[in-house]
């Protein structure tokens, strides 16, 4: 399976979720849902804080970077 590749490149599956965040925050906007708006960039703020909070940064090293070793 990990030699598949799919139809969808990285770029492509991110301005998809990209456009589909523009359709719900243009929606919301235009039916003046002010207070769902306020809810959700709340808990995206949240989950965010909690991603880089539980993050391992401690034993990420600069010499194993997308294969680079810095000389």
């Amino acid at each position: 399976m990990a030699g598949k590749q799919s139809k969808l490149s990285r770029r492509s599956i991110a301005l998809l979720w990209l456009l589909a965040v523009v359709v719900i925050i243009g929606t919301l906007i235009y039916l003046e849902q002010i207070a769902i708006l306020y809810v959700l960039a709340t808990v995206t703020l949240v989950v965010l804080l909690l991603i880089v909070a539980f993050a391992d940064l401690e034993s990420v090293s600069r010499e194993n970077v997308d294969g680079f070793i810095e000389e």
